[in-house]
């Protein structure tokens, strides 16, 4: 089955060939509204990470993003330097203005920055519990010492709950579901998912697993069984901004349609190529290529272009 990445590539290379065509099936067909997917993230001035990532790679699937700005981070691609704060009035007034105004298919939790906008969030998301949710848990760095267990506990109270998904690295995970951990190795798969489990998560993505001989694991579970474990080449350097992409383009697939165990597939083989094919444009960390797929290949360059169409030189 292919991917909706692959699918949207396939698109790409052929609008490029021929674009006269392309432009004359725009204009006599009238085509469906993309599904449309709602993000509670940081603003990213860097664009590695944060609502950045998630508009993206929402858009990279072939889904409309609604961005809904949580938290301003002050940062280049290497670190984030400080966080400003928005009230939670105005989150949610941006939220329910787009909400009166469109359907939207799923949506995803990423830094909300406060406890208040948490509590705001949550509020907002129990009037959808029809839309699938998938939360992620990272950036607790960024909190203000004497807000991380209010807000790490305002999460587990108000935002796990209604999550179908949740996702993140092990260590974001611990810090989210077992914050007085004091183990010296972290806590096993089936801990992590017994605990999401106990606040009310359905399903547990866990990424980035170092496993043997340079590969890292990606396992999802329910609290039954393992559903999907996939390893992939372990890289070399520092990526900002893969957990917002994973996330985010995962909310996406499944806003599509996608069964859970399919969209976390192809989710995490986006990434992979995302990372592959990762560049960096500062002087900070790489950061993942969203729109891989519409990178010109060897096959591009050798198709000829049609009589009379313009190229760039």
């Amino acid at each position: 089955m292919q991917g909706v990445w692959q699918i949207k590539a396939k698109v790409a290379r052929a609008c490029a060939a021929a674009p006269g065509h392309y432009h004359a099936v725009m204009m006599t067909e009238s085509t469906e509204s993309p599904p449309a997917v709602m993000f509670f993230n940081a603003a990213d001035p860097s664009g590695s990470a944060g609502l950045a990532a998630d508009l993206a790679s929402c858009s990279a699937v072939g889904c409309h993003p609604l961005p809904i700005t949580t938290a301003l981070w002050v940062r280049d691609t290497a670190e984030i330097f400080d966080t400003i704060e928005i009230e939670a009035d105005a989150v949610v007034e941006q939220a329910r203005a787009v909400l009166e105004d469109v359907e939207i298919s799923a949506w995803k939790v990423g830094f909300l920055g406060s406890v208040d906008v948490v509590n705001a969030v949550a509020e907002l998301l129990a009037d959808y519990s029809q839309v699938p949710l998938v939360t992620y848990a990272g950036n607790f760095h960024v909190l203000d010492e004497s807000q991380t267990d209010d807000y790490i506990k305002a999460m587990q109270d108000l935002i796990l709950p209604q999550t179908r998904v949740l996702t993140g690295n092990q260590s974001a995970l611990t810090q989210l579901l077992l914050p007085e951990w004091e183990g010296e190795s972290p806590p096993t798969l089936d801990a992590l998912m017994q605990k999401s489990h106990q606040l009310g998560v359905q399903y547990l993505l866990v990424t980035g697993i170092v496993a043997s001989e340079g590969k890292v694991e990606n396992v999802l579970m329910s609290p039954r069984r393992v559903l999907l474990r996939e390893s992939f080449e372990l890289f070399e350097a520092g990526f900002t901004g893969a957990g917002d992409t994973l996330s985010a383009v995962l909310t996406a697939i499944l806003a599509n349609g996608a069964k859970l165990d399919q969209a976390v597939h192809e989710a995490i083989e986006y990434l992979d190529h995302c990372l592959d094919f990762g560049y960096r444009p500062g002087m900070g960390q790489v950061v993942p290529d969203r729109f891989f797929w519409a990178q010109p290949t060897e096959e591009d360059d050798e198709m000829p272009g049609e009589p009379g169409t313009p190229t760039l030189q």
